[in-house]
């Protein structure tokens, strides 16, 4: 299981890798006119997307196989239940991300680039939970 660990670390930290620079992305792409860097971004966004989606999903299988390891322990735990809802919720905020994707490839973004700079932000609360729940187990 400690390899299973590992690969879960690592595939955690690549997705979140994804939902810090994909939002960025975004404020770059909001900002410009230039139908140039418009395509550019809207194909960066688009391989970053196709690339951190796979890694989400390795992520969660990774999870549950580590959770279903000890789950007479886990299945009692509030800090893991709520573990799992923050990762709910940013597996909603990354597929909200892939409906952006397609809003900006279709050149229909209606937003400025401070919503995006805000909506950046949201990933980061994420990883703070997420940590305080695995490491400090609140609630215990």
């Amino acid at each position: 299981m400690e390899w299973v660990k590992v690969f879960h670390i690592m595939m955690f930290t690549s997705w979140f890798a994804g939902l810090f620079y994909l939002p960025r992305l975004f404020v770059n792409h909001a900002m410009t006119n230039d139908e140039a860097v418009h395509t550019q971004l809207a194909l960066m966004e688009r391989k970053l997307y196709r690339f951190v989606t796979p890694v989400m999903w390795l992520t969660i299988i990774l999870g549950f196989i580590l959770a279903y390891d000890r789950w007479d322990y886990f299945s009692h735990e509030s800090w893991f239940w709520l573990k799992v809802a923050v990762v709910g919720l940013l597996v909603v905020y990354h597929l909200y991300c892939g409906h952006l994707v397609k809003v900006f490839a279709q050149g229909d973004n209606a937003r400025d680039h401070v919503f995006y700079r805000f909506f950046n932000e949201i990933p980061v609360f994420g990883l703070i939970a997420v940590l305080i729940f695995v490491v400090v187990r609140p609630f215990s």
